[in-house]
């Protein structure tokens, strides 16, 4: 249902593969986007991997008690069946209204989306098991953990729609970055101009880190003022990025 699912360029996801979510959260404030980090969104567990993937969006609404109950796990419209539509390399990204008092997917459903090669989960909400979702090997992003099912606070809409999730208007095919920090979203439609000033990003910020070690003040420096500037293009031609 919703919207098909789109692969990522290899290109793009090596390239952002590279940049840090602070770095894009950074490029997209400069183009005017400032609501773009998914709060909520920590690592599950320690050294989980910066992941770069397509949004594939799962949607739920407050449980209503003739709905949200344990025969909808088996209904056409159900977590399980969005499961089985999600294509490898893709980033699970589900909307659960930052609900804390109920999972919304275990360690059954996580062992599911690792087998069918989903890259990971992020969500504003909870997930349970935590012991078996662990040792799927799945990188999960959320909220923390609690014992209930999801049916206990929602009800399971739908999926590849348009979704709330930690405050974030998130679009099926939207890409997600995720690392330490958290999940940022970058529209579908400024992909390719975000990985260009994120790298530039990227390298300009090294540029400044290194004028730091070597001991000079951050004013002028940090954002580099017009002498700083021309240092720095000065290094970039001495010093082209590798192809």
């Amino acid at each position: 249902m919703g919207t098909e699912p789109l692969s990522l360029d290899p290109s793009v996801s090596q390239a952002l593969a590279g940049v840090s979510t602070a770095t894009i959260t950074t490029v997209l404030l400069k183009k005017g986007l400032r609501n773009v980090w998914l709060r909520g969104t920590r690592p599950l567990a320690p050294g989980q991997p910066r992941l770069v993937g397509r949004a594939f969006t799962l949607r739920f609404v407050p449980a209503r008690e003739d709905l949200a109950t344990p025969a909808s796990w088996g209904a056409p419209i159900s977590t399980r069946a969005a499961i089985e539509a999600m294509p490898a390399g893709c980033i699970a990204v589900a909307g659960a209204l930052g609900v804390t008092h109920a999972g919304i997917f275990g360690d059954i459903l996580c062992a599911r989306m690792k087998k069918r090669g989903v890259a990971g989960l992020v969500t504003d909400g909870v997930i349970r098991d935590l012991a078996g979702v662990l040792g799927t090997g799945l990188p999960v992003w959320c909220q923390g953990t609690a014992a209930p099912a999801s049916v206990v606070g929602l009800t399971f809409v739908g999926w590849q729609e348009a979704i709330d999730c930690g405050g974030v208007a998130v679009f099926p095919n939207d890409v997600i970055v995720v690392d330490a920090d958290g999940a940022v979203l970058i529209p579908a439609a400024l992909v390719n101009d975000v990985v260009a000033a994120s790298i530039e990003q990227e390298r300009l910020e090294g540029w400044i880190m290194s004028r730091v070690e070597e001991g000079v003040p951050l004013p002028g420096l940090y954002p580099p003022n017009d002498e700083n500037t021309a240092r720095y293009q000065a290094w970039v031609q001495a010093n082209p990025a590798p192809r």
